[in-house]
């Protein structure tokens, strides 16, 4: 693992490329010396039903969600938040410039013995 869930307000469908996003993630997850390339998996869901500050329904919202097995040194866990964190923000820059959004992350640890797994995902990667 990691998993990355990104829940968004559905009023952002048409502004911001939502696999877009996931793929930036992706990338920037996949190069961080603390995520398996085999492990990551993102993944985005509208919110079709919201309610935001005041009601405006200009606000939007973006929220990214990192599930990972726990033990990674607090340290490694804080410098990837912020790589995603900072990678999620320069892919939203151009809108938030122009419309309400609240960006938020957080990362969070599973329990390994809480979270049983399996899958054959690194059997066939490439290279």
């Amino acid at each position: 693992m990691p998993h990355l869930i990104i829940d968004y307000s559905a009023n952002l469908e048409d502004a911001i490329d939502m696999a877009g996003l996931c793929e930036r993630l992706r990338v920037v997850a996949t190069g961080l010396e603390a995520f398996p390339a085999a492990g990551v998996r993102v993944r985005a869901h509208a919110a079709r039903h919201y309610a935001i500050a005041d009601g405006n329904s200009a606000h939007g919202f973006i929220d990214v969600s990192v599930r990972l097995r726990a033990g990674r040194d607090p340290e490694v866990k804080k410098a990837a938040t912020q790589a995603l964190f900072d990678a999620a923000e320069a892919f939203i820059a151009p809108v938030m410039a122009t419309r309400p959004i609240a960006l938020s992350f957080e990362m969070r640890d599973i329990d390994p013995a809480l979270s049983p797994k399996t899958g054959t995902i690194r059997d066939h990667l490439e290279g």
